[in-house]
């Protein structure tokens, strides 16, 4: 039987929960990464490498690497922290879609508004916030395009 994490909040907030009808525009996707914002990619990535035992994934870019635990799980992407960024240690949270402008199109019926949809030619992503301001992205990176 599947056990279920009680948080300590109050039964107000129990209450909203439970009344929200949750749906969603696709099956519930797993979490494919988590991206750190980094002023130091070589670094950062030495540290999880050493004390965490992940691995250097292929595909790496200027400015983007991709480390993976031999166990599976979550993968963590290192990406350069812009000049204008306050701190560099911001994080995002990437869900895998194969179709981002399906997804974004369902999730908008739903009232969540996607931005743009930026296009690297090799997959494609969009970005929105949580209602806390956490960075969410939907994206197409790592998947095989689908079959016509």
């Amino acid at each position: 039987m599947k056990k279920s994490l009680k948080l300590p909040l109050s039964s107000t907030i129990f209450a909203a929960i439970e009344s929200q009808e949750v749906s969603s525009p696709e099956i519930a996707r797993p979490i494919a990464r988590v991206i750190l914002y980094v002023r130091d990619i070589p670094k950062v990535a030495a540290f999880y490498q050493r004390h965490f035992g992940l691995i250097p994934q292929p595909g790496a870019t200027p400015g983007w690497l991709e480390l993976a635990s031999p166990s599976g799980g979550c993968d963590i992407a290192l990406h350069q922290a812009a000049v204008s960024q306050k701190s560099g240690a911001a994080i995002k949270l990437v869900f895998s879609v194969a179709d981002v402008s399906a997804f974004k199109a369902a999730a908008e019926k739903q009232g969540l508004k996607f931005g743009v949809i930026h296009d690297t030619g090799e997959h494609q992503f969009s970005n929105v916030k949580d209602p806390a301001g956490n960075s969410i992205s939907i994206s197409s990176r790592g998947l095989k395009p689908a079959s016509p």
